[in-house]
């Protein structure tokens, strides 16, 4: 199959007459439900199900093996499929939605930055998934519009399955970039996150080919311009530390670092919404209104008002929103160099502590661990909290060696002077099922006092297992909470926690050989 063959497949199904190209929000509201995808709740946002799909599918995503990336793709994070099968599925995927009575397409951009910005073109097959990529992705202007021409194409069809004996996958469900034919192809997944996530992983491939470093982290900037990025997995707290009344949001996910400053890549927000409340995290409560996708939400039947805490269908439950629904944001979404680092962590084990300042080395060993517990519903087949290492706190989304995203990010924290800290926002008082997750309000407490400074020349005292400073008084902070060891009841049986997780950091850390050995032996467990 020649090189052109798909794009021109593509253009024959977006000249067919029912192809709704870029409605409005209150367009692709009635369109989903006249057609019975969703529901309208009491706040006037969207409620949809994902069917048995409510989380990411990673073992069904693929890169395809091209002469012209092959030699750059970390193939031993990626899974390869062969062009052969992609682009046999690829023409199934368009003569099927050929078929349709409807189809959707957004156009719009990833990447706030203009001098990077990727142009991208979603087609969906529901109304509601492209409500979704409204609200997700960069919005562009009339003039915008005009002038847009895609440079990668997603195409997501939920109700089409495939056939793994056929087409090469691991099951019905497919997930599958194509760097040359500049196409992401999505089939047999209601779930929406696919489609954000699949944009960032192309974004993790083409910023660091510019010199730019890509990063899975939220940002904000406070009154003075300092910028603070926090890193970590889905579930951690990145949307809900980010959220703070007292600095204005740059973005809650996904960013660029340049050599001008960071950037939002996207243009909304994906909140998790397990447990939600007014109270503890406003922000996002009232961002919940007309054009927001609940996804997996629960509903009072007659009302229609949401219930937060019903986690009967997955603790995944999502809110996607625009960021303007966020009333402290900085618009355009770019800022300047981070002053603060944090790396969010969510410790099943109920050993690590709740805040530490790293070492240059620490925090090159932590990014490069990106140790935390996968939550429950995040990923298919997630029900409890699973210690896990993701490198540089993304690895499901890292097209390329990881070592390529961490040496960017230590040569950023040096140029910039940047100070990093290791929370951890999991269990204390002992392990999942023991111990309790630490408490929103104090890790707030911990970040703001690292935001400020006031960690910066603090006294501390060492972890006598994994060696981190943790400080010994934060405002607002009772000093026990501070030091995991002093929370739990039984003192041989946080030791042996303990230890136990800083061997699965050691045996981890095995993997990277080409790392310096400073970078282990000062950074790593000391017990």
């Amino acid at each position: 199959m020649n090189s052109v063959h798909i794009p021109n497949e593509l253009n024959e199904l977006l000249k067919e007459n029912h192809v709704q190209v870029q409605l409005s929000v209150p367009q692709l509201v009635e369109k989903i439900l006249s057609r019975n995808e969703g529901t309208l709740t009491s706040a006037g946002a969207i409620r949809v199900s994902t069917g048995k799909y409510t989380g990411r599918s990673p073992q069904d995503k693929f890169i395809v093996s091209e002469e012209s990336t092959k030699d750059k793709i970390a193939w031993s994070a990626n899974q390869p499929i062969s062009e052969e099968k992609f682009n046999n599925l690829y023409n199934k995927v368009v003569d099927y939605l050929k078929q349709k009575n409807e189809i959707y397409v957004f156009k719009g951009f990833a990447g706030a930055d203009k001098k990077s910005q990727l142009p991208i073109q979603v087609i969906n097959e529901y109304a509601w998934h492209n409500l979704f990529v409204h609200q997700l992705f960069i919005r562009p202007n009339e003039d915008e519009l005009l002038a847009h021409d895609p440079g990668f194409t997603v195409i997501s069809a939920p109700n089409f399955k495939a056939d793994p004996a056929v087409d090469g996958t691991n099951s019905e469900t497919f997930i599958i970039i194509s760097f040359e034919r500049r196409t992401v192809l999505i089939g047999g997944t209601e779930y929406a996150g696919e489609m954000k996530k699949s944009i960032f992983s192309v974004m993790n491939y083409l910023l660091p080919e510019n010199n730019i470093l890509s990063m899975h982290c939220s940002a904000n900037v406070g009154q003075e311009g300092d910028v603070a990025l926090f890193f970590g997995l889905s579930g951690t707290g990145k949307t809900t530390l980010s959220a703070d009344p007292n600095r204005r949001l740059i973005g809650d996910d996904e960013h660029g670092w340049s050599s001008n400053g960071v950037f939002n890549i996207e243009g909304g927000c994906y909140a998790k919404c397990i447990n939600l409340s007014r109270e503890k995290e406003p922000q996002i409560f009232d961002a919940i209104r007309f054009g927001t996708v609940l996804e997996n939400v629960t509903l009072n039947q007659e009302s229609r008002i949401a219930d937060y805490d019903d986690g009967t269908l997955t603790e995944n439950t999502r809110a996607a929103y625009p960021i303007d629904a966020i009333d402290n944001i900085v618009l355009p979404s770019i800022a300047g160099h981070p002053n603060t680092i944090i790396f969010l962590t969510a410790d099943a084990f109920g050993v690590l502590p709740p805040i530490a300042k790293l070492t240059k080395e620490q925090a090159m060993y932590h990014f490069l661990s990106g140790y935390t517990s996968k939550l429950a519903g995040t990923e298919r087949g997630i029900t409890s909290p699973q210690a896990t290492f993701s490198t540089c706190f993304g690895a499901p989304f890292l097209p390329l060696p990881a070592t390529r995203y961490a040496e960017m990010l230590g040569e950023k924290i040096l140029e910039h002077n940047a100070n990093v800290f290791l929370v951890n926002t999991g269990w204390t008082g002992g392990e999942y099922g023991v111990g309790n997750r630490m408490k929103l309000m104090f890790t707030r407490a911990m970040v703001q006092a690292a935001l400020e400074g006031e960690l910066n020349e603090v006294e501390t005292v060492k972890d006598e297992i994994f060696g981190l400073n943790i400080p010994l008084h934060i405002a607002g902070v009772p000093d026990e909470v501070l030091q995991p060891n002093k929370t739990w009841s039984d003192a041989a049986a946080y030791e042996q926690k303990a230890k136990e997780l800083a061997e699965k950091f050691r045996e981890n850390f095995k993997k990277f050989t080409n790392v310096s050995a400073d970078i282990e032996e000062k950074g790593g467990p000391i017990a």
